[in-house]
């Protein structure tokens, strides 16, 4: 490889070593992978142009011009012209992808999505970086100031992560750097020979450095540089300010601290839950109004556990976003169901203080004032950097859904990806949990019939008893003692339902809030510490997630659930087709039959509407990354291309060996003669003379005489070309070349005749010369010049081989 573009290849490694500091800051890497395609490319048509013209402006431009291809062609192909040309309405579309960009990385906290704003930022940020560095250090052969874009990119990435990008990263970009010096040195002493010192000691040929003078202006400058850079890589990181959760300076939210006695914990529920219910004094925690006619479904949910490790059920640890003027639809709540609309005013006690905010679900807009982030998987509202619920008022707009047990019953499947997220159970789960739980549902056809069953079987007809005082107790034999004991509170009640209904296959998680209280004479409502309560949330598609009461004398049984609200029994047609699975995530909301594609209704009777983007949610993803598939398609194809090398190597070396008329196709002509007989299983003799070598392949081949007479004529002309003083031309050795090799093939096998065209025999000269080619390159690396050159040198050093 040449010095160029052996620059090249350290300039591009170097970007990406540099840019490996970003990789905490989102999830998945997968954008790596595109930037380092993009800046290959870039990088070779850099290195193309560098060999056509050398004027460096023209070098640097075709770069940008190729770069901005690509960029459009991946990031805006629908809006440019014929997918490549970036016109007017590419330019817009990617003034939006950057504006979304920058407001997605300052909503979410890290490691953040890899929104399509997101990627455009890091994808181009990463080629534009790589075009500095490559016009620095390659185009205008200063590789030492290309360290400080190098240090842009790594000190931007390292404050932004959360303790900072981590030694291993500092040192993988430091190695990036460090490789690009030293490819330039070694340009450097192969352009020169020797490098001659401005203050030598007066010795011929001696550089100042190298016998202990000072060291070259442009070495000293690329040391200081280069320790420079190094040295702020170092501290700009750790002087950066703290950024917070979000990639850009947004908190994360929900890291306040809770406060005050009987506060409910979404930690840990089990025991806070308890002492909130056990309180000897029962006191307010808030009080609201509400247009609602009947408050008996005004159940207030802090939290959601979703995540049920075999010790404790607890919420999962998900991203947060900024608040949204509208919350984002309820995930999979369909048109069909019916739904009201209504509002809540909730005002809080001084002495509650935790960083939970209580809500009715699902909530629709929350008016609120203070440091409050939306964490929109769980649809809850979060306190930021000490924002608790003390003493606070606030309005909440929200859905009182009313599905039918018909609409339960129908209800098509869940998706894949959220049926195996809201399924799994710890393996170290009792047996008896799943055994019980088939021996109650036997006989249920449906998911919501099971569901029932399970309700009613530890609210009614179970034996259970509802007791504050037993022990909360932890893990999956907490669930087996209950169930065997039959004795506890709501905890054990909605623990164990949502267990053992997730054994079944029914998508399930508990929820912790309040029940809705006590009506009070004024019109308001009171919430107090013994309204403290846990309950399962099932989900069906189509109604989404659904709350089931099992807890014995707690809370109100869900009129769906009641016996004689509509038969259960469902005919084929009556069912509702499953909803596709579409490029949102996979708890996106139905949308009704009657809408078109990105509109859904508000309500019964509602007219269709754009539904909002979700706010919380990540890049689209149906839960099959395409990734696995080009991988393995890339591999089947580097394989075919590498079992075709032989095939496509022959057919070019007797293309060019074939084409020649003088002296020297005369001997191509002998060679592609030899390895035609070689690809046929006559391994070539190089102690034979040609026409004895001639004589033997017609032997071995069997040619017919007009074959073996052509090749006679080869060996014929090529003993003129070497041994006759003035040889005489020859014309036709191409046809007998080709008329010897139909000789062979019509002689040989099937078996033979395959071998010969897909892996000939004689490639092994590809593999020869591939070997030494690689010699050269070590040779060269070591020595630090053209492998020739050094071995001429040595052979010139032999005794007997010096020359005047």
């Amino acid at each position: 490889m040449s010095g160029p573009g052996r620059l090249t290849l350290c300039a591009a490694v170097a970007t990406l070593c540099a840019a490996g500091a970003l990789l905490p800051l989102v999830q998945p890497f997968d954008w790596l992978v595109e930037a380092t395609i993009l800046l290959a490319i870039v990088s070779g048509v850099g290195a193309l142009t560098r060999r056509v013209a050398p004027a460096r402006p023209l070098t640097i431009g075709a770069q940008a011009l190729v770069g901005v291809l690509l960029l459009t062609l991946l990031f805006a192909p629908g809006q440019a012209v014929l997918g490549l040309l970036p016109g007017p309405d590419a330019v817009a579309e990617f003034g939006r992808l950057v504006q979304d960009g920058v407001r997605d990385a300052g909503r979410y906290a890290t490691p953040a999505p890899v929104t399509p704003g997101i990627r455009l930022l890091l994808v181009a940020g990463v080629l534009l970086i790589g075009l500095v560095v490559d016009a620095l250090a390659v185009s205008y052969r200063s590789a030492a100031p290309a360290g400080l874009p190098l240090l842009a990119l790594y000190s931007v990435a390292a404050g932004l992560s959360q303790g900072g990008a981590g030694w291993l990263l500092f040192l993988v970009a430091a190695a990036g750097y460090l490789l690009l010096l030293l490819a330039e040195g070694r340009d450097r002493l192969s352009r020169w020979g020797r490098v001659f010192g401005g203050t030598g000691t007066g010795r011929p040929g001696g550089s100042g450095a190298a016998a202990g003078g000072p060291a070259l202006a442009p070495v000293r400058t690329g040391r200081r540089i280069g320790a420079l850079a190094l040295g702020i890589a170092l501290v700009v990181p750790a002087a950066l300010p703290s950024l917070g959760g979000g990639l850009i300076g947004a908190p994360a939210g929900g890291s306040g601290p809770g406060g005050g006695g009987g506060t409910i914990s979404a930690v840990n529920p089990l025991v806070s839950l308890q002492n909130s219910l056990n309180q000897p004094e029962d006191k307010e925690v808030l009080n609201y109004r509400t247009t609602a006619s009947d408050t008996r479904d005004m159940y207030l949910r802090i939290v959601a556990l979703d995540q049920f490790d075999g010790t404790a059920w607890k919420p999962s640890e998900r991203t947060v976003t900024d608040v949204p003027d509208r919350l984002p639809d309820p995930p999979g709540l369909s048109g069909q169901v019916a739904a009201t609309s209504i509002n809540t005013s909730v005002s809080t006690a001084a002495w509650y203080a935790q960083n939970w905010l209580p809500l009715p679900y699902p909530a629709s807009k929350v008016d609120i004032t203070g440091r409050w982030r939306f964490e929109p998987t769980g649809r809850t509202l979060v306190g930021d950097r000490g924002q608790t619920t003390r003493g606070v008022q606030y309005q909440v707009e929200s859905l009182q859904v009313r599905p039918t047990a018909k609409q339960l019953a129908a209800a098509p499947p869940p998706p894949a990806r959220l049926t195996h997220e809201y399924t799994k159970v710890p393996d170290s789960l009792p047996p008896v949990v799943h055994e019980k739980a088939r021996t109650v549902t036997r006989g249920a056809r449906t998911p919501y019939d099971k569901a029932v069953k399970l309700q009613d079987w530890f609210a009614l007809s179970g034996g259970f008893t509802y007791n504050p005082h037993v022990s909360a107790g932890s893990g999956s034999e907490a669930i087996a003692r209950f169930l065997e004991d039959k004795e506890g509170f709501c905890v054990h009640f909605s623990f164990s339902m949502a267990a053992m209904a997730r054994t079944l296959g029914i998508p399930s998680r508990v929820a912790v809030g309040f029940t809705p209280g006590t009506p009070q004479s004024d019109g308001t409502t009171s919430v107090s510490l013994k309204d403290a309560h846990a309950w399962p949330e099932l989900y069906f598609q189509g109604i989404g997630w659904t709350r089931f009461e099992p807890t014995p004398s707690r809370g109100s049984t869900p009129d769906y659930t009641l016996p004689g609200q509509g038969s259960t029994t469902v005919d084929p047609g009556d069912r509702e087709p499953a909803p596709s699975q579409s490029a949102t995530a996979p708890d996106a909301p139905s949308t009704a039959p009657s809408c078109v594609p990105g509109e859904r209704r508000r309500g019964p009777g509602a007219a269709c509407a754009a539904s909002p983007v979700q706010a919380g949610e990540g890049p689209p993803d149906d839960g099959r990354s395409p990734w696995p598939v080009l991988a393995i398609g890339l591999v089947g194809l580097l394989v075919l291309l590498l079992l075709a090398v032989p095939l496509l190597w022959r057919i070019r070396m007797r293309s060019r060996r074939l084409a020649g008329g003088d002296a020297a196709g005369t001997l191509d002509a002998w060679r592609e003669l030899l390895d035609t007989g070689w690809d046929f299983g006559i391994l070539p003799d190089d102690s034979l003379t040609p026409r004895k070598a001639a004589a033997r392949i017609v032997r071995i081949g069997e040619l017919p005489p007009d074959a073996a007479g052509a090749a006679h004529r080869v060996a014929a002309a090529v003993e003129q070309t070497l041994y006759a003083p003035q040889p005489r031309p020859a014309a036709g050795l191409a046809a007998d070349v080709r008329h010897v090799h139909a000789g062979l093939r019509a002689a040989a096998g099937r078996a033979l005749r395959l071998r010969a065209r897909l892996a000939p025999r004689s490639a092994a000269r590809l593999a020869r010369a591939c070997a030494a080619r690689w010699s050269d390159l070590v040779l060269r690396c070591t020595t630090g010049g053209p492998a020739t050159a050094a071995r001429r040198a040595a052979a010139a050093l032999r005794p007997g081989r010096q020359r005047a």
